[in-house]
């Protein structure tokens, strides 16, 4: 149980965490007082330019139908809205952010280019034929001392006997 309640807290203190909380909570704050805004200046306005009808910015469906009229008052101001949080949360919070990181943050390295990792792969894949040409050159070093050696004693044919080279005979 203790565990498990260390690996909630690690997750709990993990940067990204608090910043998403905080992020939440500031864009429920804001979206408030946009909302407070709109509805108190905005959706007036709206209304006045919607001409005399009490029902604010929109048209009726079926004329004389309260019922039917539809309000466009209400989707101007959402959309207000929705630009205008998006705009503070850019200009406040986005934009000043990404300028303190490329001042202060750590550079990560560059990653390869895809050029670059074909380079890469070329060249082992060089060095992985040099080592099995050089390996292919050593077998035939050691079947050629074989083929030369005495089938009788197994010493190569040159008279040294201290090389432990088996005879195929």
């Amino acid at each position: 149980m203790l565990k498990s309640l260390q690996g909630f807290k690690e997750f709990l203190m993990r940067g990204n965490v608090i910043d998403l909380a905080v992020a939440v909570v500031i864009g429920t704050a804001f979206t408030t007082v946009v909302t407070a805004v709109t509805k108190g200046v905005i959706t007036p306005l709206l209304a006045v330019a919607g001409g005399p009808d009490e029902l604010g910015l929109g048209f009726h469906i079926v004329p004389g139908k309260a019922a039917t009229f539809v309000e466009v008052g209400p989707i101007i101001t959402a959309i207000l809205n929705f630009v205008i949080v998006a705009a503070v949360l850019y200009f406040v919070l986005i934009t000043p952010m990404r300028h303190l990181t490329n001042r202060f943050g750590t550079k990560k390295a560059a990653e390869p280019t895809q050029v670059e990792l074909l380079i890469e792969i070329r060249d082992l894949l060089a060095q992985r034929d040099e080592a099995i040409e050089a390996e292919h050159a050593a077998n035939q070093r050691v079947e050629r001392e074989l083929e030369t050696s005495s089938p009788a004693t197994g010493t190569p044919a040159d008279g040294r006997g201290d090389d432990k080279i088996p005879s195929r005979y």
